[in-house]
């Protein structure tokens, strides 16, 4: 009869000095290599005893796709449940703990998201010997790792994994990679909730720079697995509506010759005997795309910002998810378009990604996101409205601060129970070159932010299409004529009225989930600081 026991890994305390550490990992260094030479060995495991084992354990050689085990069918660990208890299955996973007691091993086996608990218990029917056992204990944490196992239903549930109501007998044990013994970070302590009953619990922290040094690692978390799935997910619902509403995907260059916005804050680049620059936004070129007679095209995209800042949610490489669209009579054609998107895209992800929502939720506090059918749009003076009823005063032709629209959005949830709005109709004097201004209102101009929980993620305006009054607006803002001639020049062949506007990848993601920092959802993030790993 299988015993279940829950693997409760014991939690480990400060840190040892450097040259304790330095002691413990030649230790483990060295204790590793004993396990790899045994298990490649088994033979010479325990020369009193004959190992009954023999062959079914070890280390693989280097898997240079040499063609063995190519017939050989591996099962996924979400998918190991009560409808295949008896069967005999393959796994291919990682140890993320193990504890020999005795004459059994217990062990935690994790792929992506999903943990099963294994039982490598002496049996001789099974042909399971003290010195598998032994082997399993001293494999090393995330290290991965071959299992033949049967399926065993257990008789209470396994509440530390995900896979709950059965576990895996162990037949064959093989490290297929070996992950050093002394980790930088430990799995379980980077999925730690930011929220606990437990005041121990919470003194447990990596740190950010930690996690982002040790990035591979951090990644293996969970929570993090679910948000790049969520960050994938935003990616192809945005691809697949605007697909269906009749838009072309479009790739645009990356290296231009002159500032996308018209401002100094740009990477300049060498260019063989010239300098270029790093591209600020696609917005150029989605304007000639519709010149070219194309109506609607997206992107999606690296944009690069020279910015120094260091803040929650600046970054100085992002993936961009950028639009146009060719109008009829207004912009608020496009302007409703691109609403429509977003609340698709939420729709989408409330339907597609719950398990993925809920796995972020056992780690950080996740608010459900609210947003309204059709969105809820409101013009700049109606904002600045609102804010002078609390006691904030902007200008007519001032911007909103970073705070103020942090204040605006929870003022905005208050009175229409919405994360989502538009703000539309922004002072011209803020917004760039070519955007159009108001026909009635020469301070203002047919430009629009979207906000999530209070903070940007779209700018977009309806673009000036004719050529002449063009030119003047770039000399207005001090632009070199010369270095947009191509822009221009485009303009000058006929092209349609038309709008559209640039949204930040993972800032939509960080603000959908309503997390803190946008680090949390850059894969590799680029700032001011870092530019590694």
């Amino acid at each position: 009869m299988v015993v279940s026991e829950e693997t409760n890994p014991p939690v480990e305390g400060e840190a040892p000095s450097k040259k304790a550490a330095k002691k413990a990992a030649k230790a483990a260094e060295k204790q590793q290599k004993k396990a790899e030479h045994k298990g490649a060995n088994p033979a010479q495991n325990d020369t009193a005893e004959p190992d009954i084992s023999e062959g079914l354990y070890g280390a693989y050689k280097l898997i240079n796709s040499d063609g063995g085990h190519r017939d050989r069918v591996y099962v996924d660990v979400k998918d190991l449940n009560e409808k295949v208890v008896g069967q005999t299955v393959w796994v291919r996973a990682r140890l993320q703990t193990s504890r020999a007691k005795g004459k059994q091993c217990f062990a935690v086996l994790r792929q992506n998201s999903s943990t099963v608990q294994l039982l490598i218990s002496v049996n001789d029917e099974r042909k399971v010997s003290k010195q598998m056992v032994k082997f399993t204990g001293n494999i090393t944490k995330e290290s991965i790792v071959d299992i033949q196992a049967t399926v065993v239903k257990t008789a209470t549930p396994i509440e530390s994994c995900t896979v709950q109501n059965v576990e895996l007998s162990g037949l064959q044990v093989w490290v297929v990679s070996s992950a050093r013994a002394q980790l930088p970070l430990l799995i379980e302590d980077a999925a730690r909730p930011e929220i606990s009953d437990d005041p121990e619990a919470l003194k447990i922290r990596v740190n950010q720079d930690t996690r982002l040094d040790n990035r591979v690692l951090d990644l293996r978390t969970p929570a993090n697995q679910a948000i790049f799935r969520i960050e994938a997910g935003v990616c192809r619902l945005f691809r697949d509506i605007l697909t269906k509403r009749g838009f072309v995907e479009i790739h645009t260059p990356k290296i231009i010759s002159a500032a996308s916005e018209g401002g100094a804050n740009v990477f300049t680049v060498s260019y063989f005997k010239s300098s270029a620059y790093l591209a600020q936004s696609p917005q150029l070129y989605k304007q000639m795309a519709i010149a070219a007679d194309f109506d609607k095209v997206f992107t999606v995209g690296a944009v690069f910002r020279a910015e120094d800042s260091n803040t929650h949610r600046h970054l100085t490489e992002f993936v961009g998810l950028d639009l146009e669209m060719s109008f009829k009579h207004h912009y608020h054609e496009v302007l409703d378009t691109i609403g429509q998107t977003f609340t698709d895209m939420f729709r989408g992800l409330q339907e597609q990604f719950a398990s993925e929502i809920a796995t972020v939720g056992q780690q950080y506090k996740v608010e459900p996101f609210k947003f309204l059918d059709p969105p809820l749009r409101l013009e700049f003076p109606q904002a600045v409205q609102i804010l002078k009823e609390a006691g904030v005063t902007i200008g007519d032709e001032d911007d909103l601060s970073t705070p103020d629209e942090k204040l605006l959005g929870r003022l905005v949830k208050a009175k229409y129970d919405t994360d989502f709005y538009i703000l539309d109709k922004y002072p011209l004097a803020v917004r760039p070159f070519y955007t159009m201004p108001d026909p009635n209102n020469p301070k203002a101009s047919n430009s629009y932010d979207m906000f999530m929980r209070g903070e940007e993620i779209l700018s977009g305006a309806q673009r000036i299409h004719d050529p002449e009054f063009l030119t003047a607006r770039a000399k207005h803002h001090g632009i070199d004529i010369e270095k947009i001639a191509a822009y221009i020049e485009s303009f000058r062949l006929g092209c349609p009225p038309h709008a559209g506007g640039g949204i930040g990848l993972e800032r939509v993601v960080m603000l959908y989930l309503g997390l803190d920092n946008i680090r949390k959802t850059s894969m590799f993030p680029r700032d001011p600081k870092r530019v590694t790993p």
